[in-house]
């Protein structure tokens, strides 16, 4: 059974991601020494994102909740956190819907700014620890090079990539029948992460020179200095750019502001709607921004989404053949070695022994075609009887694992 425990900016505080990030890996490879129902595991930790991918053997039912435990309490012991709040701040995905999750992810559609290209060698080079640390399975070797395979063809079957830099190019774009001079606009920025500084980048080609920082988490001040900003916590300016993870900003902080456009390009939305109701203040929100101006950008995130779902779906019906497909390519090769073996006591040539090892093969083809079929149809076990009835084999499968975990659910 493949677990995942994810921790992000949507449910968790830049201070938990922070420790998590620093203790997650040599807890999660303690649990797999540990743990006698972990036989493998993956950790992708960064600064903004922890993400514990875990091949749990499952000789109880109770299997995966008590490796969740195990992993929570080791990760507040390390970390200092109470493990009440780390359940709180951690989803826990499984089976099917942990790839789809991997398989989001991997392709920047969990990110802070969607299609970030960053995350997938992040992904990459987190395989490659945990193959040197020794922690790796073939099932989470399968899952992550096919999450790799994924995010690499929505690359470039979708524009998700340029999604984020067109959306604040757009955002910029219908406000500028607003301001009149970007030059001379007091423009705030709120949030100091990657987001952020495409923004800032975006205003200053438009030709904004005065401008401030605010971070809902205090890392203002070292942002301003790293880019030439003025730290600022005055809402009380022209235009407001919000583009953080860590807050949804409330009415109270927009109390004082005379006449302000407020640009909300948060995703989920960092401003409350009913700040669009004060006096003074003009709400454009990604909702605004997508029926009044549809970009090709706005709609390769549906699309991405659909191939995630479609790989997913792939993945998990891939994972419940492969226990028939094993019992019939170990039944099959077991057969053919045999008359491998007579044929070359009568004096057959390599010639005739490769042409056996071809047809072995060609017969094969079918029968795992058909496997996949079955089981992405939710049919896995029709096709197991098959199998019994046929040849006398028996499938083995893990307890716990039934067709239902083929048909992953994606938000």
């Amino acid at each position: 059974m493949l677990l995942c425990l994810s921790s992000n900016h949507r449910n968790a505080s830049l201070d938990i991601l922070e420790s998590l990030s620093e203790v997650a890996p040599a807890a999660t490879t303690d649990l797999v020494s540990t743990n006698d129902f972990v036989a493998g595991a993956v950790v992708v930790a960064t600064c903004n994102r922890f993400e514990a991918y875990l091949d749990v053997e499952e000789p109880l039912t109770a299997a995966t909740a008590i490796t969740v435990c195990s992993l929570l309490e080791s990760l507040s012991q390390r970390s200092g956190v109470s493990v009440d709040t780390l359940r709180a701040s951690i989803a826990v995905h499984e089976g099917a819907d942990a790839a789809a999750h991997l398989f989001a992810v991997t392709s920047g559609l969990e990110s802070v700014v969607v299609g970030e290209a960053e995350i997938s060698g992040q992904v990459s080079r987190a395989l490659d620890q945990a193959r040197a640390h020794g922690t790796t399975t073939r099932d989470l070797e399968r899952l992550f090079q096919r999450a790799t395979h994924t995010s690499r063809g929505i690359k470039n079957s979708t524009a998700i990539g340029g999604s984020g830099k067109s959306l604040v190019r757009l955002a910029l774009e219908l406000a500028s029948s607003r301001v009149a001079d970007w030059s001379t606009a007091r423009v705030l920025v709120v949030g100091t992460g990657r987001y952020a500084v495409t923004t800032l980048n975006a205003l200053r080609t438009k030709g904004a020179l005065d401008l401030r920082v605010f971070s809902p988490s205090g890392r203002d001040a070292a942002f301003a200095l790293k880019h030439g900003l003025t730290p600022s916590e005055d809402f009380d300016v022209d235009v407001i750019v919000t583009c953080t993870a860590s807050a949804v900003l409330g009415v109270e902080p927009f109390s004082a502001v005379s006449k302000c456009l407020v640009l909300d390009l948060g995703l989920p939305r960092n401003v409350d709607p009913a700040v669009g109701q004060l006096d003074g203040v003009d709400l454009l929100d990604l909702e605004t921004i997508s029926l009044h101006a549809p970009l090709e950008e706005l709609s390769a995130h549906a699309d991405a989404r659909d191939l995630v779902r479609t790989a997913a779906c792939e993945f998990a019906a891939e994972s419940q053949a492969e226990p028939a497909i094993v019992a019939l390519r170990t039944h099959h090769f077991a057969l053919l070695e045999s008359e491998i073996a007579r044929a070359k006591a009568r004096g057959a040539g390599e010639e005739t022994i490769s042409a056996l090892r071809h047809l072995g093969g060609v017969l094969l083809h079918g029968p795992s075609v058909r496997a996949r079929e079955f089981a992405a149809d939710g049919r896995a076990a029709e096709f197991d009887a098959a199998l019994a009835a046929l040849y006398n084999i028996p499938v083995k499968r893990s307890a716990g694992v039934t067709a239902a975990t083929a048909r992953p659910h994606i938000a």
